[in-house]
């Protein structure tokens, strides 16, 4: 799936080539979501196998994702944001494990920067307990599961490469719309639990992943709320308001001790620990990801008109 990121998709497609076991039947769908840098024309222009599914409307990324699991033909349905590069081994890996536990819906490759050094991607559902644990900087210990050696079950997992069992998907209804993005795979894990499935973390199968993220707040602000809006939505929906709003608190209070610490550190961002720390305690406020987006369909539409 891809939104403006033209130059890593075309990295992300040739890094399947590099590693896709010749023994596996594949097919390659791209979801270009109303880019405007050239990425559609690009994949055209790479001829081949290619199934283009190119939106004139930017739509969200869990209906985005749900669009390629519903479009796919394989047993299995590996998601990769344009941002990613598998590793050669990635792919066998994921399915070797998939293969040897029929009740694991997911699957997730390590995640690793563009420097090649591991990063989270796999943790535990979100609720009063990991908002604590946040509070008293124990995220990392006591929250990330994308931890060892060994295949281990995890609560829930990124979905910038992640292996999905398309029956396992289906029975579920796919992702949930409502979640424009960020917590998306999340409830979608949640919801794969509690119907009998359960998701895996596979260190032996490695993906880069590149930061696009900006610590730019004019830019990043957006996102920012779509983050934290999100993150409200899914506790309100599996937890209720009570838990909601103390995850709120708490929240803000741990992003509050950051901005303050990075204020008195240098080459610190801490404007947007400030900004976290406003939209968790008020995640309705602001210009989320999916509100510039609904803008912008507008004003094309009334360009049109």
């Amino acid at each position: 799936m891809n939104t403006n990121g033209r130059d890593y998709l075309l990295a992300c497609l040739a890094a399947i080539e590099r590693a896709h076991p010749e023994d596996v039947e594949r097919e390659i769908l791209v979801l270009d979501n109303a880019s405007e840098d050239g990425s559609a024309e690009a994949v055209r222009a790479l001829g081949g196998e290619i199934h283009l599914i190119a939106l004139e409307r930017r739509t969200g990324k869990a209906e985005n994702d749900s669009t390629l699991m519903k479009e796919a033909q394989g047993t299995y349905c590996l998601l990769l944001n344009e941002d990613s590069e598998l590793r050669p081994g990635a792919v066998e890996a994921l399915l070797a494990v998939m293969e040897r536990e029929p009740k694991a819906a997911a699957a997730t490759a390590q995640l690793l920067d563009s420097d090649g050094h591991p990063v989270p991607c796999a943790w535990r559902f979100p609720g009063v307990g990991t908002a604590l644990a946040g509070a008293f900087f124990l995220h990392r210990r006591l929250t990330v599961q994308s931890v060892g050696r060994t295949v281990r079950s995890v609560d829930w997992a990124q979905s910038s490469a992640l292996m999905v069992r398309r029956e396992a998907a289906a029975s579920v209804g796919y992702m949930d719309p409502d979640f424009f993005v960020y917590y998306d795979e999340c409830d979608f894990a949640k919801r794969l639990r509690e119907a009998g499935w359960h998701s895996l973390y596979v260190p032996d199968a490695e993906a880069v992943h590149h930061d696009q993220l900006s610590t730019d707040l004019a830019k990043g602000l957006p996102r920012i709320v779509e983050f934290h809006r999100n993150r409200d939505l899914y506790l309100r929906k599996h937890h209720g308001k009570a838990a909601a709003l103390a995850v709120r608190v708490l929240t803000a209070w741990s992003y509050a001790l950051r901005a303050l610490a990075a204020s008195l550190l240098p080459k610190q961002p801490a404007p947007v620990y400030r900004a976290h720390a406003r939209q968790a305690l008020f995640p309705n406020r602001g210009e989320s990801l999916r509100d510039r987006a609904q803008r912008r369909a507008s004003s094309s539409i009334r360009s049109a008109s």
